[in-house]
């Protein structure tokens, strides 16, 4: 699977801006945070990583937009056998786990789990420290993964893969 071509094809129609709390900063952290819970929940991560860039891929604004879920999980069925092959079962787990990733508390898949996690670690971006009881999985709720996941979150990391690997140049929101 190409995440690359899958992120620009993300950003030819992504009407907000790419460095915005919603944007490619946000998506690369939510895939090393959903590849990091993946090696201890066992979770499909093909999966999560599809959820990692799709599940804003939709969004309006940066602020209520209901909606986006589930324009994510419709964008994601548009790519399906085009940019990327999975199974009929996988593609129900991140079409739900897409549609369902703002207003549902858990769900009763650990793929699931494990894509709502991956996003709700990264909320210190926009000044909220995850909390263990909106969390679903034991490995999200352990102390060591908040607070790695929020560190990185709340100085607004942008991994290196996004820069070396998807070609994606973001500005620095710091100056250290």
């Amino acid at each position: 699977m190409d995440l690359k071509r899958i992120v620009q094809e993300v950003l030819i129609n992504y009407p907000l801006p790419i460095d915005g709390d919603h944007g490619v900063a946000h998506w690369a952290r939510v895939l090393e945070n959903g590849r990091r819970l993946s090696e201890l929940t066992k979770a499909n991560l093909t999966v999560v990583s599809l959820f990692a860039v799709l599940h804003d891929s939709r969004r309006i604004n940066e602020f209520h937009d209901p909606l986006h879920g589930l324009r994510g999980a419709d964008f994601a069925a548009t790519l399906r056998g085009r940019l990327f092959d999975i199974s009929d079962e996988a593609f129900q787990l991140l079409y739900r786990a897409c549609e369902g990733h703002t207003h549902e508390l858990t769900h009763p898949d650990i793929t699931i789990q494990t894509c709502w996690d991956s996003d709700r670690l990264d909320l210190g971006r926009v000044g909220i420290t995850p909390v263990p009881a909106r969390l679903c999985t034991d490995a999200a709720k352990s102390k060591q993964m908040i607070q790695w996941a929020d560190g990185r979150a709340s100085f607004d990391l942008i991994p290196k893969f996004v820069s070396e690997d998807w070609g994606i140049e973001l500005p620095n929101k710091h100056d250290w």
